[in-house]
């Protein structure tokens, strides 16, 4: 085991790098909950995305851990399952045959595009400060998922800023009570909540014995964090011990036969470019789904392999002058990509890496086995999802705020005094954390890298390929803004 995984070499062990997974497992496992509560809503059997969840995460981490030999995790993504259900089923009226099938060419594509090392191009032409603003920027992303998940935020919304309740205007009754609110930026203003509930002062403890913890060196600190506060939660009343019956697994593989195929089936492939009208929005929308799926994996992987040492110079090096699969990040970004085929087809949304995966990291993980300690807790969690559920959010989200914390050392890269550097940098990793979402924060400064290049007469200094990538995401905002 030791000499597969190259544990010397990558200067850890065994025990920690299953700590390290554990650590990933407990800080992303919330998928397992949320993917059947969210795809159900366009008619999915909950219980099928349930298993098909965890059938996609174990063989794509499997995979990343094995061919890859890096510890990251992969799950459906959080922010692609609102894309496919509110926009793609809801918004565009596609049905969820249909969308899968659509997340199958994604993945078809995100192939090709790995092969034909046109992914390796969009690496090479990032510049150096967005590589240091995107690994800084995953820190306060990170950091911020944690504070939400604490329950250190709350959120007040001036009437006028409301633009939606349940999807529709903010006016009239709702007899079937509200599921979610749309507000406007300006009609909303976080504060600190005032330390009443209980969830916010078990989290509080919790954060506060993990950062003794790490400071401490202790080994094992984030995993023995997230377990003290399960402990500590329970006297609060937080840490629920009723072990419900949860998803069953014999109801699950019952349920799964509805939707493994289901994109080949006559209503997905079958129906789908049957009309003439729907052809285009197809496409376009095949296009969001990669997009959004190609950089949330690049950011993840540039924002935490950079900085660590998973992905070395040496190893950058081999990627841009080799060919195949010679370099961990050729094999670790093929990794990603088959994952998102596999999923659509046991019947789940686009398959990504989980940014979560630098909680493992931040506890040590650097090998593969990081990653294959990740996917046997999946496939175990199908008899244990019960068990899982005992470990309440308030005791993982210490340990995301305190790996924010490490991987914010990345701004020092940066020549703050230069805006030419700065803006750019300031609008990748600000708007990654505060729009909550990795792609839109890479875009951001895209954009802005380029235009300040371009109004200083250094055009010639951006790469072609940026150029082209830039200009795809501005046809993406276009298109979301149509819709």
């Amino acid at each position: 085991m030791a000499h597969f995984f190259q544990l010397k070499e990558n200067g850890t062990n065994v025990r920690t790098e299953i700590l390290a997974g554990l650590t990933t497992f407990f800080a992303m496992s919330y998928i397992l909950f949320v993917a059947p509560a969210t795809l159900s809503l366009t008619g999915m059997p909950s219980q099928a995305v349930f298993l098909a969840t965890i059938v996609a995460s174990v063989a794509g981490t499997l995979v990343m851990g094995l061919f890859a030999n890096v510890p990251y995790a992969l799950a459906p993504g959080l922010g692609l399952q609102a894309f496919f259900t509110y926009t793609v089923v809801a918004g565009l009226g596609f049905t969820w045959q249909e969308a899968l099938a659509l997340v199958f060419l994604c993945g078809v594509i995100n192939i090709l595009i790995t092969v034909t090392k046109i992914r390796k191009l969009i690496i090479t032409a990032i510049p150096t400060v967005l590589q240091h603003a995107i690994g800084g920027g995953i820190g306060i992303f990170v950091a911020y998922i944690g504070l939400k998940n604490a329950g250190f935020l709350q959120f007040t919304s001036n009437a006028g800023g409301i633009l939606s309740v349940n999807g529709k205007a903010a006016s009239g009754s709702f007899a079937h009570g509200v599921n979610s609110v749309v507000t406007g930026g300006s009609g909303i203003t976080p504060a600190l909540v005032n330390f009443t509930q209980p969830g916010a002062i078990v989290a509080l403890i919790g954060l506060l014995l993990m950062a003794v913890l790490v400071v401490k060196k202790v080994p094992g600190a984030v995993l023995i964090g997230i377990v003290a506060t399960t402990l500590i939660g329970i006297p609060f009343g937080v840490t629920n011990l009723h072990l419900a019956a949860g998803n069953s697994l014999g109801t699950a593989i019952g349920q799964l036969g509805t939707t493994f195929g289901a994109a080949f089936s006559s209503k997905g492939f079958g129906s789908l470019f049957t009309d003439t009208n729907h052809i285009l929005l197809s496409v376009m929308t095949i296009f969001s789904f990669s997009f959004s799926d190609i950089f949330d994996t690049l950011g993840t992987f540039i924002g935490t392999g950079r900085r660590t040492g998973i992905f070395s110079d040496e190893d950058m090096a081999n990627m841009n002058r080799g060919s195949g699969f010679s370099s961990k990040m050729d094999r670790a970004l093929f990794s990603d990509a088959i994952a998102t085929g596999v999923g659509s087809i046991f019947g789940t949304s686009n398959v990504t890496v989980f940014v979560e995966s630098a909680a493992g990291i931040g506890a040590g993980g650097r090998t593969g086995l990081t990653a294959v300690v990740v996917a046997a807790c999946f496939a175990l969690s199908s008899l244990l999802s019960p068990l899982i559920a005992v470990v309440p959010s308030e005791a993982v989200a210490p340990a995301l705020i305190m790996v924010g914390v490490m991987m914010m050392s990345s701004f020092k890269e940066i020549n703050w005094s230069d805006l030419e550097e700065a803006v750019p940098a300031f609008m990748a990793s600000i708007v990654m954390a505060l729009v909550y979402n990795i792609s839109y924060g890479i875009a951001a400064g895209f954009i802005f890298y380029c235009l300040i290049k371009l109004i200083t007469g250094k055009a010639k200094d951006v790469h072609p390929v940026l150029w082209i990538v830039t200009g795809g995401f501005i046809l993406d905002f276009i298109f979301m803004a149509i819709l």
